[in-house]
């Protein structure tokens, strides 16, 4: 199975469109900064390094509109750049 190295999502958030380049320097970076203490900032950040700039304006609206829409974005956003797959344990 082959995976694209490169994808755009595009969304609507809160009747928003909004346009996301994600890729795995961004990705591992989040991952990284997320600590138990500090999940939002990272979020932000991260939705920030990989928002199209097109979207940046609209992103920073809404982020600033709806407390907590960072967390629901990057969920998706990572639904769908990294899912789940099937992992099989054979002994």
């Amino acid at each position: 199975m082959s995976i694209p190295k490169n994808k755009t999502i595009t969304m609507t958030v809160a009747g928003v469109p909004l346009t996301f380049e994600p890729n795995k320097t961004a990705f591992n970076g989040l991952m990284n900064e997320v600590t138990q203490t500090n999940k939002m900032a990272p979020m932000v950040t991260y939705l920030g390094r990989i928002v199209s700039p097109d979207s940046k304006a609209a992103l920073t609206q809404l982020l600033d509109d709806y407390p907590g829409v960072e967390l629901q974005i990057a969920d998706k956003v990572n639904s769908i750049y990294s899912p789940q797959v099937e992992i099989e344990i054979k002994n």
